[in-house]
Parts: C-alpha cells; sequence; structure tokens
C-alpha cells in the first residue's frame, strides 16, 4: 500500500527486482494457491504496464514449462495428487489431447485452472516447444490487462483502472460464464 516504500525497495534491489519478480510469477504457477491476479498487478504497479507484462509474461512462461515438465517427468499418478477430483474430471481429456488450437482456447479463458492445466498438458503428447509458444501467447491478454490495471494504478489514473476493468470484465464475463460449454466443445 506503500508506493514510496515498494519504490525504495525496488531501488535497494536493484537489477535483483526484475529477477525476484520473476520468480514470484513462476512460482505462483508452480504452487496455485498464490493468487496469479494479485501477482500480475503488482508487476504493472512495480514495473509500469510493458516492463510489468514482459517480467509477468517471462516467470508466468518459466513457471508453466517448470509445470508441464514434472507431468511429463512424474505422470498421472503425481499430477492427480495436485489438481482437485473436479479439475482432473474436467479437464482431464488434456492428457490425450494434443492440440495447440485446444491449448491456446484453455489460456485464452479466464476463471480456467491454467497453471494446473500446464501439468495436465505435460502429459500429453504435446510438443513441449509448443506449448510455451502457445500457452505464452494464450496467456498475454489476461496478464496485459493486470499489468496494464496496475500500473494505471500505481500514477493514479483511477478512471483509466475502472474503464479496463470494466472492458476486460464485458470480455471475461461471457467466456466463463460458457466455460463449461466451451470445454465441452474443445472435449468433443
Amino acid at each position: 500500500m506503500d508506493k514510496r516504500f515498494l519504490k525504495q525497495t525496488l531501488r535497494e534491489w536493484g537489477i535483483l527486482a526484475p529477477v525476484i519478480f520473476i520468480a514470484l510469477q513462476a512460482l505462483q504457477v508452480i504452487i496455485a494457491p498464490i493468487p496469479g491476479e494479485v501477482t500480475g498487478i503488482l508487476g504493472g504497479f512495480l514495473f509500469g504496464e510493458w516492463l510489468g507484462l514482459l517480467y509477468s509474461t517471462v516467470g508466468l512462461t518459466l513457471g508453466s514449462v517448470a509445470a508441464f515438465g514434472v507431468g511429463r517427468w512424474l505422470g498421472a499418478r503425481y499430477v492427480r495428487t495436485l489438481v482437485s477430483p473436479e479439475t482432473w474430471n474436467k479437464m482431464g481429456f488434456i492428457v490425450e489431447a494434443e492440440g495447440a488450437i485446444l491449448c491456446f482456447i484453455i489460456f485464452l479463458i479466464p476463471g480456467l485452472p491454467k497453471d494446473m492445466v500446464c501439468y495436465l498438458f505435460g502429459m500429453s503428447p504435446m510438443p513441449l516447444w509448443v506449448f510455451t509458444l502457445v500457452s505464452t501467447l494464450g496467456r498475454i491478454p489476461g496478464t496485459w490487462v493486470l499489468s496494464a490495471q496496475g500500473a494505471h494504478t500505481a500514477a493514479g489514473n483511477y478512471h483509466e483502472v475502472i474503464l479496463l476493468t470494466a472492458l476486460a470484465l464485458a470480455v471475461a464475463l461471457p467466456l466463463y460464464y460458457y466455460r463449461n460449454r466451451i470445454i465441452g466443445w474443445c472435449r468433443g
């Protein structure tokens, strides 16, 4: 909440500030209970809209690749202990999928358990490089919105924050509302 304290702390960390933030973003994917929305807004708040987007994207990509690797290395027995039975039943079809379009849609739709999905895609036949590219591109719109909200909040541009939030909700709410239908369509 204290902008001066945050800016001073960032100055003290120097070049390590982005590295620490990127690591935090990666960890929030690997350790799913850390809320990604909060860290995404924090990136924009601390580093500005575009650097926040860049650092968040790098961290999210590293975390996604790590979760994908864990899913590939340890397999279904381990991943089933990570994901809830509800997520496994809803999203388990991913294990047999290898479609880049499916991956992109899942990462684009708000409200889906993207962090857990990384582990599931690790068990799929999808190549790592395809997953990395498609999941990164799918996350960018939502990551940009969070980063922009943080940057505008830091600058005190609350009208822009409200407008951006309203626009994001206008797009996200219908996608979230129809997410089960969209998943059903993807499953088919």
